[in-house]
């Protein structure tokens, strides 16, 4: 794993935003994997500015995001496929039909995460996944179990989860305890792999990750077995 450490979230943003462009100069009919959140906004916003500026182009990109929440319409303004236009796809040039979020209104679940994990591999699979880190460690919404999923699937969210994510609704009480996230295997199959961490707050589930241990009761440390990671920190999330 390699470890970029910023000296703050605006270095962090940029630094992830130029792994991201190398990529589109490099492959412009690349497949991103993509993450809600408040980590990667900066990110986003940065390379917003690159497609405005002409550094870079989304007109021939596909993208699949990690999760949505369950149930919820993607017209809701908390769902990640709201999230995802106002914070990036609103600002690009990207075609919306080719960017793909788990249908958080699906009647049968199973099915719909086995239709996003084939329609993944029939775009050639993911080149670039972009990972956050919850306060339990979590990478998408593969929560602390003592098994995990291998492929995209209904879950419910922990309580943990639940009250971080609260400060993005109007109670805790409307925040949705489950969502449809891709599994393990669904994330270990990207070629390449970004983590974003900032802020005091993940320096815990930083150096867990770090630790050298693997387990499955903090699933961002499966990453560790992961043939192309890169870890971008601030200074907060690293030192503490």
């Amino acid at each position: 794993m390699k470890i970029v450490v910023c000296e703050n979230y605006e270095e962090m943003s940029k630094a992830g935003a130029e792994i991201i462009a190398d990529l589109l100069k490099e492959k412009p009919k690349c497949v991103l994997g993509l993450a809600t959140g408040s980590t990667p906004v900066g990110m986003y916003r940065e390379l917003a500015k690159k497609n405005a500026a002409g550094e870079i182009t989304f007109k021939d990109v596909t993208s699949f995001n990690l999760d949505e929440y369950y149930p919820l319409a993607p017209t809701h303004d908390q769902s990640y496929r709201y999230f995802m236009n106002v914070n990036l796809f609103d600002h690009i040039d990207i075609d919306k039909e080719r960017t793909h979020v788990p249908d958080g209104l699906a009647k049968d679940p199973a099915k719909m995460g086995e239709a996003y994990d084939a329609a993944i591999e029939a775009a050639g699979g993911i080149d670039l996944q972009v990972l956050g880190l919850g306060p339990n460690g979590h990478i998408a919404f593969n929560e602390p179990e003592e098994e995990l999923y291998a492929g995209t699937h209904l879950t419910g969210l922990t309580e943990s989860t639940i009250k971080a994510n609260s400060r993005f609704f109007a109670s805790i009480d409307d925040v949705p305890t489950q969502a449809v996230t891709m599994g393990i295997g669904s994330i270990m199959k990207a070629r390449k792999i970004i983590v974003l961490a900032s802020g005091k707050g993940k320096h815990a589930v930083v150096a867990k990750m770090l630790s050298g241990r693997i387990t499955t009761m903090c699933s961002g440390t499966l990453l560790l077995a992961h043939a192309d990671v890169t870890l971008i920190v601030d200074k907060e999330a690293f030192e503490g």
